[in-house]
């Protein structure tokens, strides 16, 4: 049941996947300007000729960007057709194509219009964000074929919580991003000491690079407290329970 969409969704996942990997090679390059200051062109051509390498890095990027945003669209469509009775799906499915879109048009915003880091970082999490809708519209296909439909209990407040937790790792990645397109990774030496200083302030890379490991040593107290709070309250939910501790330990 479902076969066709569910290896259409996994090769689709796959290549939203190398979308992030193509973007973090981009950034990591330098290779925003690889194709000017022109889109959906590069330098005014169709296809480029006798390239940079910086050029051929950007302008690949952009054109499997392109065939994958084409790729999540029929996904999107195809899932809400054959898995309409799953209530999950719509929203999947309207969060993909939106989220592909709107990730699109900042990266075409920061070509033509030139933006700051800032919007970059947010260009890679909307990127994830787009991973993570894909992705869960394949389980959806994966579990229906199976009569799978995971329905847990659990109280009000704990959803909450989840709900902020995911809401808080969007956080930390976004300020992961911030941290790499200002290139402040070595700006603090040391740990858990930045630059042989407790606090060094919140200004410049030192300050980005800082306020990352802080958000992220919270992160982990938080994902600490899910997982505890799961195995006291919901240890024969195995959906539960396996979900928080893979994360932590990820």
């Amino acid at each position: 049941m479902h076969k066709k969409l569910k290896i259409f969704g996994t090769l689709t996942s796959i290549g939203v996947l190398i979308v992030l990997i193509q973007g973090a090679l981009v950034t990591k390059t330098e290779s925003g300007e690889g194709c000017g200051a022109t889109w959906p062109l590069c330098f005014g051509e169709v296809i480029p000729t006798n390239p940079a390498l910086e050029t051929i890095i950007e302008y690949s990027h952009r054109i499997v960007s392109g065939l994958v945003g084409a790729l999540i669209i029929i996904l999107a469509l195809w899932s809400w057709k054959q898995l309409k009775h799953v209530k999950e799906t719509r929203l999947m499915a309207i969060l993909s194509v939106i989220l592909i879109i709107f990730q699109g048009l900042l990266g075409a915003g920061a070509v033509v219009f030139g933006q700051s880091k800032a919007i970059l970082a947010l260009h890679f999490g909307i990127s994830a964000m787009s991973l993570a809708a894909v992705v869960l519209l394949t389980i959806l296909a994966y579990e229906d074929s199976k009569g799978i439909r995971v329905i847990v209990q659990v109280s009000k407040r704990y959803k909450a919580y989840v709900f902020l937790t995911i809401i808080y790792c969007y956080a930390v990645i976004y300020t992961g991003a911030y941290v790499k397109h200002t290139q402040a990774t070595l700006a603090c030496a040391g740990f858990p000491l930045c630059n042989g200083m407790i606090f060094p302030g919140f200004s410049g890379p030192v300050g980005a690079h800082y306020f990352h490991r802080i958000a992220g040593s919270i992160l982990l107290i938080v994902l600490l407290i899910l997982m505890i709070w799961t195995i006291k309250q919901y240890k024969k939910e195995q959906v539960l329970l396996w979900r928080p501790s893979y994360v932590l330990f990820l």
